[in-house]
């Protein structure tokens, strides 16, 4: 019995970091003025950045269940009958319900994990499945796997405005009319599946500041787990490259922990929601080896 691992785009996984082809990514829908693309294949970050700098309409869209089915009957040919399925959190889109839909329809046994998540706290948790299938991990140790390390990861988001996220839906007008009232520059995280404000600091140096401290704090706090073995950190940005990159040299020189720091393009559906200039970290627990089947 093999077990393969599916997810959707929004993992933002970096080039190459796909597993021996464990991992199968299903793209999510942009739409830039009415015309829709799928994410990673033709449609970019930087497109969605320009768009959104030049007031253009731009939405997105799960992935169909029909999209989600021609993956899982794709692995069914290739002979992989067990199929852990991990997507971006059901709070803040359907594609969790796609993934479900899609494998109620298929023979093979899927899985589906909501991860609560979303971009590189997912990618993660995709990728730690990953290796598990490619060590011989049942289907159940792999979806355990995904499950904890999705968990007990951290994100931590800066952005410019919370408009483009009170567009989409992501957080409630009261917090974005707050913030361009005040000219507060906002940092968010990820609770509960959802997208919220953690603190308002007044500018952005002051923010950058508070968000790589809030890493290190994360990264200390998820490191003293007992089961884990150091962390993994994932900077990501939108259209703001030299930014992350002082942030990650910041980073690696802060958390002694760090298993790995890799720099991250936000991928375009969740650019979409945040806007050009973002900056955020992804904490995850590097479990140690044999956590699932102890």
């Amino acid at each position: 019995m093999t077990v393969a691992v599916v997810t959707d785009s929004s993992a933002c996984l970096p080039p190459g970091r796909v597993v021996r082809g464990r991992v199968f990514v299903v793209p999510l829908h942009v739409a830039i003025d009415g015309t829709s693309y799928d994410e990673g294949v033709d449609v970019t970050p930087t497109q969605v950045a320009a768009a959104l700098r030049d007031h253009r309409q731009v939405t997105t869209s799960r992935p169909s269940p029909g999209a989600f089915l021609q993956a899982y009957e794709d692995l069914l040919e290739r002979g992989i009958d067990e199929i852990v399925s991990v997507h971006l959190s059901a709070k803040s889109s359907a594609t969790v319900s796609s993934a479900e839909i899609a494998g109620q329809s298929c023979a093979a046994n899927v899985r589906v994990v909501d991860s609560g998540s979303m971009g590189m706290a997912m990618g993660f948790a995709v990728l730690a499945a990953a290796n598990a299938a490619q060590e011989g991990a049942s289907a159940d140790e792999v979806e355990q796997i995904a499950r904890a390390v999705a968990d007990r990861s951290r994100s931590f988001l800066y952005v410019d405005t919370l408009e483009h996220l009170r567009r989409g839906g992501r957080i409630g007008r009261a917090s974005s009319v707050l913030g361009s009232a005040l000219a507060i520059k906002p940092l968010l995280t990820i609770q509960d599946g959802a997208i919220e404000l953690l603190e308002k600091v007044r500018t952005s140096g002051k923010a950058l500041t508070r968000l790589q401290a809030l890493a290190v704090q994360a990264a200390a706090e998820i490191g003293d787990e007992p089961d884990t073995d150091g962390v993994d950190i994932a900077v990501q940005h939108l259209d703001a490259q030299q930014r992350a990159e002082v942030l990650a040299e910041q980073l690696a020189a802060d958390v002694p922990n760090a298993r790995q720091i890799v720099l991250v393009e936000l991928g375009a559906a969740l650019g979409a929601h945040v806007g050009p200039g973002m900056l955020a970290v992804a904490v995850a627990p590097r479990l140690a080896r044999g956590t699932a089947r102890g």
